[in-house]
């Protein structure tokens, strides 16, 4: 048998290597070991690949091995389908790019501020991934020069297809250099795709990958929609009511390995970090504990889990999403081991709900809803363990005489009951860990899909719903019991728009577009509701983000509800209402499904040769 490929062997250069090995990579895929060599010596391809076959390192890790860093033009442009595609694929550049100094990458997508990526194509970066709208809106605008590119992507080509963005795709690739390299990637080969390919690639070398991940069936899957609570909050409701054995929880950085694990320790839990930075004798003393049961909890990153195998890990814990299908492949290969059952939880933020679609879809395998347990369920299962205690302690016949004495003598000398003296100590017992649990209790996000029904006619290829055109559609009923309303510092003479605001919060706090509610406009500020229940750090975060270079400076509105003027602070320019299911904001959209151009002109402004329509989600 033949020994198999390695990184180390297929000519990478020495920085994106040592990239490489620091994130545990140590063997290609076969999408990786096919296109590599190809694109290293400058040749186009046609990969047909389904999404989590690792084409994205397939691409990014020789086209970042040829990058000239002194060059600040953009020298690689993909194109992807959705904007959260394009942020996937640019941290992912980003991360190959670690041991690359001044390594610049830009993410361009609709929705999100033109000041800045005008502000940052300015400055210069290396490498540019973007939505067909919105890069056609740069080369328009003549703020992106692709003079100097070297090599162009087509991700997910047959998204780009359904979504009707071919077009699109085609004035690109014809404002683009002729000398270019161009690598192509489509999970299907329509007609369409063939056509591009005949035309825009040069003797391509075409590359097929079949898809053969899968999971165990005795592995139970299921996610938690992140919205409103506390991660970490979450986190401890599940541990309360869930019984499990072992556990490990996935993270994606070394430092959130600590800061998880001391957080945990700190709420009584017996846990310890797993990272790349612990020497192997902390390594393999960590695992021995857990095999021998005097750890119940390890919290890794991918790289430090490689290789465990310990049959008591009931329960994996996915509290940061992976990247791709095959490190969550690997990640839940380390429960149900030697034949047992396990169960694999994940955390998924609403911007994530593409990443929770590409690991269905490349594992085959659907994952269920799962109900956060409530405060009540967290009170009644503490209080079933504490009566459980009494129960055994009652049962071990243990001798009680000296205790059944003191407190028959404290009982007659302070006149009071049995039952009060058994209330008190039962007090005493449960204080650092009350039996009453006073949660916030979250309603959790319900998806609009049947996820047993996806092949439907009313469903598109990733799961999500074809919502059909605008005017069909109802208004979304709000229940402003559950929306808090927050003053923003920036308004109508800023010229802020609000598809600039809904663009900053869907980005920075993971509020899908549709759960942001009224937006007023007034002259120095602006009022937005937003769900009950963001927690702090996030509201930290929004205050420093920057809407018509001005800071958000969010905070909780303290004026009247309900009329159209806020004495003193002038008079709101037009309510926004709330927003429709599907992710399309206000009255603002562009071509990638930002909020760029008036909703009311869409049609009349669009191109007849795009084939302009509303787009489903993204």
């Amino acid at each position: 048998m033949s020994e198999p490929i390695l990184f180390a062997d297929l000519a990478l250069s020495e920085p994106v290597l040592k990239a490489i090995q620091a994130v545990g990579y140590e063997v290609p895929s076969p999408i990786q070991a096919a296109a590599i060599p190809v694109l290293l010596q400058g040749g186009d391809i046609l990969g047909m690949a389904q999404t989590g076959t690792g084409k994205t390192a397939a691409f990014a890790l020789p086209l970042l091995s040829k990058l000239d860093l002194s060059q600040n033009d953009p020298q690689i442009l993909v194109l992807a389908p959705t904007r959260e595609l394009a942020i996937q694929v640019a941290e992912a550049f980003q991360k190959y790019a670690a041991e690359l100094p001044g390594f610049h990458v830009l993410p361009i997508y609709g929705g999100q501020d033109m000041t800045s990526q005008l502000r940052q194509l300015k400055r210069g970066v290396h490498v540019v991934v973007g939505t067909p709208g919105r890069v056609m809106d740069h080369l328009r605008r003549g703020s992106l020069n692709l003079n100097n590119l070297k090599s162009l992507v087509l991700d997910e080509a047959d998204e780009m297809l359904r979504m009707g963005f071919i077009d699109d795709v085609e004035w690109i690739l014809e404002h683009t250099p002729a000398t270019r390299q161009t690598a192509l990637f489509s999970a299907t080969m329509p007609r369409e795709i063939r056509k591009v390919c005949d035309n825009y690639l040069r003797d391509a070398k075409e590359i097929k990958i079949a898809s053969t991940q899968s999971t165990g069936d005795n592995i139970e899957q299921v996610y938690w929609m992140v919205s409103g609570t506390n991660k970490l909050d979450a986190l401890t409701r599940i541990l309360e009511v869930e019984p499990f054995d072992g556990m490990i929880i996935f993270v994606r950085t070394k430092t959130a390995t600590v800061e998880l694990a001391e957080k945990l320790e700190a709420r009584g839990y017996s846990a310890s970090a797993l990272n790349g930075d612990m020497n192997q004798q902390l390594r393999e003393r960590a695992i021995e504990r857990l095999k021998t049961g005097k750890l119940d909890i390890v919290i890794a990153t991918d790289v430090a889990a490689r290789g465990i195998d310990v049959e008591r890990i009931s329960h994996v814990v996915n509290y940061d999403i992976p990247y791709d299908s095959e490190a969550y492949v690997h990640r839940i290969g380390r429960t149900g081991r030697a034949g047992r059952s396990g169960k694999a939880i994940l955390f998924v933020a609403p911007r994530e709900k593409r990443l929770l679609y590409t690991i269905e879809k490349a594992t085959r395998k659907p994952i269920t809803l799962m109900e956060l347990p409530s405060g009540a369920t967290v009170t009644k299962h503490r209080i079933d363990q504490f009566t459980q205690q009494i129960t055994d302690t009652l049962k071990e016949q243990a001798d009680l005489s000296f205790f059944n004495d003191l407190l028959a003598e404290y009982s007659h000398a302070n006149d009071v009951s049995p039952e009060e003296i058994a209330s008190a100590l039962a007090f005493l017992l449960q204080r650092e860990r009350p039996l009453q649990v006073k949660f916030t209790d979250i309603k959790p996000e319900r998806e609009r899909r049947d996820r047993d029904d996806r092949g439907g006619r009313d469903r598109d290829d990733r799961g999500g719903r074809d919502r059909g055109p605008r005017e069909d559609r109802p208004r979304r009923e709000r229940n402003d019991e559950n929306m808090d309303r927050y003053r923003i510092e920036v308004g109508r003479n800023h010229e802020a728009r609000p598809g600039d605001i809904v663009g900053a919060i869907a980005n920075e706090a993971g509020i899908e577009s549709r759960f942001i509610g009224h937006i007023k406009l007034h002259d120095e500020f602006s009022t937005v509701d937003l769900p009950t229940g963001i927690s702090k750090d996030i509201l930290a975060k929004l205050k420093k983000v920057r809407v018509r270079n001005r800071p958000l400076e969010i905070s909780l509105d303290t004026g009247p509800r309900g009329g159209d003027d806020f004495p003193g602070r002038g008079k709101p320019k037009r309510d926004f209402g709330p927003r429709e299911g599907g992710g399309r904001e206000g009255g603002y959209r562009d071509r990638d499904g930002g909020r760029d151009k008036p909703r009311f002109n869409d049609r009349d402004n669009a191109s007849k040769k795009s084939g302009y329509r509303p787009k489903k989600s993204d």
